[in-house]
């Protein structure tokens, strides 16, 4: 079960608030594979790989949400 902090946005929208629940997710799992890779458990090139996937699903909830940089 995964708590969120709450968004704070004055442009509050349901996609917004689930991309920032989806963006949290994102820098959760990278500060996990980067204590992986820390304490040798993954190399250097297996933690970019995980990572740079983690940005494109991210990516991809982003324009999945419609939402774009300039709102």
């Amino acid at each position: 079960m995964e708590s969120f902090s709450a968004y704070r946005g004055d442009d509050w929208s349901p996609q917004r608030l689930a991309f920032h629940q989806n963006l949290e997710r994102f820098a959760d799992r990278v500060g996990l594979i980067v204590g992986l890779q820390s304490n040798g458990k993954l190399n250097q090139d297996q933690a970019y790989d995980e990572i740079r996937k983690l940005w494109k699903e991210l990516e991809g909830s982003k324009n999945g949400l419609q939402i774009s940089s300039e709102e």
